[in-house]
């Protein structure tokens, strides 16, 4: 049977079928606009960022999403616990009023059922097909591909009135503009990851449990600092994710057998993860890596092209803001393109508060996670805007969150630089102190 035809032109095309892309999509098919998406590879696929905190369903709600999300029966987490310079802490969601859970997800599955979930709303699908290049000149972007689904590949190109780069750290369009820049900071990182089967996971009362006890007790996210970066552990339905984030003047540079060799003498050697690790076995050929986990793009969104997700930008996975940027800047690109669509004069307009929208929730990610202000594309003006539309408890989250790993001095900058210090005294720090751990 042969694969079905691209179709030479559509009102909007997405680059990437990740949590960004799939959900733009599955929002403009909901409003009657003609959407393509082209996906490099075929989904399921491997993927790492399996955190997701609370804030990400009022997005699934928008894309009508949450009932097949609730549905696929995802590890629910009771919270978050860090070994942080020897401090350790933990926080519980709940503390903060969420009454649906955080989840661990394995990103092959969720990904997949997010992009099913827009075809099912009346996007067009097509896996297999990269995306190779866009010509912005004129009044409609043209995106050029690749098509492997045949027996040879084929060679392609669709007119759209909007293009959305969705295409995550590949960053298509910034790339080809020039406008990705890595982070000139002593904040340089990069990262390694892999998978253990039987690996043991600490719950919210702090204490080890053997895996097969998963669906008897919720687990935490549990974070470690040590010597290189800091370190994550996170249990899902059948294995346990475990992945490095290291400083990179302390990674050197590193081949294959070496990163391997390195990310398991890690592993042993580090506190509380061999004791967790102890009687579990990594699974070979899983180890992954990305080498450029902090940048920022400089220009997000011209009036027919839109750059979200990872496509424009990434700050540090250590509060789990990847994937809930990736459903936020869907959820504004896909208004201000139907918005466009409507009134095609105001479309420049409408580009503009978009990108003001994703810049400012990029800065304050950087600001609270890695204490950057007015350098590698914070504005501290947008910060200044965030900090002040949000809820008391969301202030506590976010003071909860940077004192378990040291960096509470990042959010009473923020709050300063907000003229909002008067609030400092009246936030309560609900991160709770543990004197160890049985693990």
């Amino acid at each position: 049977m042969s694969p079905a035809s691209i179709p030479p032109h559509c009102d909007v095309a997405i680059i990437g079928a990740g949590p960004a892309g799939s959900s733009a999509a599955a929002l403009l098919a909901r409003a009657g606009v003609d959407t393509v998406v082209l996906e490099r590879d075929r989904h399921p696929r491997p993927m790492v960022g399996e955190s997701l905190i609370p804030h990400f369903w009022k997005y699934t709600d928008l894309t009508g999403a949450s009932a097949k999300i609730e549905q696929q029966g995802f590890v629910a987490k009771a919270g978050a616990i860090t070994v942080w310079e020897g401090g350790i802490h933990r926080i519980a969601f709940s503390d903060f009023g969420f009454q649906r859970p955080a989840l661990h997800v394995e990103r092959d599955c969720f990904d997949h059922l997010l992009l099913q979930h827009a075809e099912a709303c009346g996007a067009r699908i097509f896996q297999e097909v990269a995306a190779t290049r866009v010509d912005a000149n004129g009044g409609s972007p043209r995106l050029y591909y690749r098509d492997r689904r045949g027996s040879s590949p084929a060679l392609g190109e669709i007119k759209c009135r909007y293009l959305i780069d969705a295409s995550g750290a590949s960053t298509l369009v910034a790339r080809q503009s020039r406008s990705k820049r890595l982070a000139q900071s002593r904040h340089q990182f990069l990262s390694f990851w892999g998978y253990f089967d039987n690996a043991r996971f600490l719950a919210g009362d702090g204490r080890g449990y053997p895996f097969l006890a998963l669906g008897e007790k919720a687990p935490v996210t549990f974070v470690l600092s040590y010597e290189d970066g800091w370190i994550w552990h996170i249990p899902l339905r059948r294995k346990t994710s475990v992945g490095l984030v290291i400083y990179r003047g302390k990674a050197g540079k590193k081949g294959p057998r070496e990163r391997l060799r390195y990310f398991l003498e890690t592993c042993r050697k580090t506190p509380y993860l061999r004791e967790l690790l102890q009687d579990a076995a990594f699974i070979g050929d899983s180890l992954g890596g990305r080498p450029d986990f902090s940048y920022h793009v400089e220009a997000l969104c011209r009036e027919n092209i839109y750059c979200i997700g990872d496509a424009g930008g990434f700050v540090d996975p250590i509060f789990s803001h990847g994937v809930l940027n990736a459903f936020y800047s869907a959820v504004l690109a896909a208004l201000a393109i139907q918005e466009s669509l409507k009134d095609r004069s105001r479309r420049q307009r409408y580009a503009q508060i978009c990108e003001a929208k994703i810049r400012q929730f990029y800065s304050f990610s950087r600001a609270l996670a890695l204490g950057d202000f007015d350098v590698n594309g914070v504005d501290v003006n947008l910060i200044k805007r965030f900090m002040r539309a949000l809820p008391e408890p969301e202030l506590e989250l976010m003071l909860a969150a940077s004192h378990m790993t040291r960096r509470s001095q990042h959010f009473r900058a923020m709050l300063a630089t907000s003229g909002l210090a008067e609030l400092t005294g009246g936030i309560v720090d609900k991160a709770r102190t543990l004197e160890h751990l049985i693990v």
